[in-house]
């Protein structure tokens, strides 16, 4: 767990919809405090960090600077294959014209995992210290914002599928670079993103073993995302229970009501981040639900503060 954000590569993924962009940005956050040029990767045409931080979009096959040390980019594969092509051909006049024609969509199309393992590549040419087309350096630490956990799976998978059906030639050894780094434990770390409810943390349990199956190793960490603050005790949740309507005076009973709720589903996130903790294997660790509205930098920096302390 110490060496999580000295890593050279880190997934992040989890069922859809449990934060897991929000904990992409907090661990570069947290990386780039410690000196790491580091990259945020998010896959398709998302660009949901320089939203957050006010920046212009990042074009394709470019990085944003978001805060200083953290960047931005987001992979897409067809804007990656074409610039793969053309340091592969070094002719970028010869792939406009190949993309342009449907034998360059067929491609995309029909190869199975080719935009998978094209995505996989680029998070891995970010990291090295030359790029492709001679830009400038890599970063120390690149993170990928990945698909939600059935997909991100099918994309681990699809170095070693594409390796097989490209038994030699440049495509082979590449896939062979993006199998190593995703299966490397030294270079990469996994970190599962769940809330404290029943379907995320039985996905993530399944996701967890899944990963050991894969690629040879399952997640750092296991990140309970969203928890509410237990404000009441036992006994206190008891009481409110108990307490029913007799005149009070309408605000009165509607505090009454959300003091219930709150209770309730923070006990609830309890019993399941008790479940998540007995089944699982990694270390689990919990990040608060923040209430202000929709999360700006500020939220993510005080999120980041936090997982790097419990990391």
């Amino acid at each position: 767990m110490t060496t999580l954000l000295d890593r050279e590569f880190i997934f992040v993924t989890g069922k859809g919809g449990v934060g897991k962009t929000t904990i992409a940005a907090a661990l570069g956050l947290a990386a780039a405090a410690r000196g790491r040029r580091t990259v945020v990767c998010e896959l398709g045409d998302q660009h949901r960090l320089s939203r957050v931080f006010n920046v212009t979009p990042p074009r394709p096959d470019q990085e944003v600077e978001l805060v200083p040390g953290l960047w931005t980019t987001s992979i897409e594969p067809d804007a990656v294959l074409r610039h793969w092509l053309e340091v592969q051909l070094h002719s970028r006049a010869l792939v406009a014209v190949l993309s342009r024609t449907p034998v360059f969509a067929y491609f995309i199309a029909a190869v199975p995992g080719a935009r998978e393992v094209v995505t996989l590549a680029q998070a891995w040419n970010l990291a090295q210290p030359q790029r492709w087309g001679g830009k400038e350096s890599g970063y120390d630490t690149v993170i990928v914002d990945a698909p939600a956990s059935g997909h991100a799976l099918g994309m681990l998978r699809t170095p070693r599928t594409f390796g097989d059906i490209a038994r030699v030639g440049t495509v082979r050894r590449q896939a062979d670079r993006v199998r190593s780094l995703v299966t490397d434990p030294e270079k990469t770390g996994y970190v599962t993103v769940a809330l404290p409810e029943e379907m995320p943390v039985t996905e993530s349990l399944e996701l967890e073993a899944s990963l050991e199956e894969e690629v040879g190793m399952g997640p750092a960490a296991i990140v309970a995302n969203g928890m509410l603050s237990q404000r009441f005790s036992a006994v206190e949740l008891e009481q409110l229970a108990e307490q029913g309507a007799d005149g009070r005076p309408p605000e009165l009973e509607a505090a009454l009501d959300a003091a219930r709720l709150q209770g309730n589903r923070a006990k609830a996130q309890q019993g399941q981040l008790r479940r998540l903790r007995r089944g699982a294997r990694a270390p689990v660790v919990t990040l608060p639900q923040l209430l202000d509205g929709e999360l700006g930098p500020e939220g993510l920096e005080e999120l980041s503060r936090e997982l790097e302390r419990k990391l």
